[in-house]
């Protein structure tokens, strides 16, 4: 018994000895701003969304959300009504890439499509990510910063402080429950909750949810983008476009000639 009381004093000492310190490396960056929207323009875009939805509840998979990628609505950017938003989503991306450290005068972010989504009480949007796009934005159209219309759950790619697989996810296992070490280091997931006009911005490869809406009385609204990053577009007799990014779309030729 004394060994033990002694061992574990020693293990508690090294815990919070001073000179311990936890770099967080290769993180992931998750980009929030929150945009300068007119509520005007807010409650416009909401009504062209309901629209845009017409008689649909959601989509044919029960309780999910109505998306509009699915239901021949994903070039949403192309309306003139939402020209003013784009504009901002452009600025926000453009800043976005040059903390990550891109040079902008070597890239050039496109929209390759965009949708809605509306979430109603019960509904969810499941797990996925866009193997087509390069950087994922949602802006949300509504929300107090609550939650309870459903948050968009980003999922850790990889537990690399789980050190044993399954014990960030398990249950009555050692890990010391809403602990903020194991919120820090080891949380499956990170939720987002909307707030109406808040812009985020993520790597297109990272798994996704959107949580169930509780509220009764109010729907979940959103505008989903996906992005890809390509050279400018140059002159033939300009150099070829580094080979790890895409030539501009300018220069693709359909492989089918007749």
């Amino acid at each position: 018994m004394g060994r033990f009381f002694c061992a574990r004093i020693l293990s508690m000492s090294l815990i919070s000895h001073p000179s311990l310190q936890l770099e967080p490396l290769f993180p992931l960056a998750l980009a929030r701003a929150q945009l300068n929207l007119d509520p005007l323009d807010l409650a416009i875009w909401m009504q062209q969304v309901l629209a845009l939805r017409g008689k649909a509840l959601g989509n044919p998979q029960a309780g999910c959300a109505w998306t509009g990628d699915i239901n021949g609505i994903w070039q949403l950017h192309r309306l003139p009504v939402f020209a003013s938003l784009v504009r901002q989503l452009h600025e926000q991306v453009e800043a976005y890439l040059v903390q990550l450290g891109f040079d902008p005068s070597q890239v050039v972010p496109m929209i390759q499509r965009s949708w809605p989504v509306v979430s109603e009480q019960g509904q969810q949007v499941g797990r996925h990510h866009h193997p087509n796009a390069h950087l994922s934005a949602l802006i949300y159209l509504n929300g107090d910063g609550l939650g309870e219309t459903g948050c968009l759950r980003l999922f850790a790619p990889h537990q690399s402080n789980e050190l044993v697989p399954g014990l960030a996810v398990g249950y009555g296992g050692p890990l010391l429950d809403q602990a903020p070490a194991r919120l820090s280091w080891n949380a499956p997931w990170v939720d987002v909750a909307p707030v109406a006009g808040l812009l985020l911005l993520f790597p297109a490869a990272v798994d996704h949810a959107v949580t169930e809406n509780c509220r009764p009385d109010e729907q979940r609204l959103s505008i989903a983008f996906d992005l890809v990053l390509c050279s400018p577009e140059t002159c033939v007799e300009a150099p070829a476009p580094p080979e790890y990014l895409a030539p501009h779309p300018s220069h693709w030729d359909p492989l089918r000639q007749d």
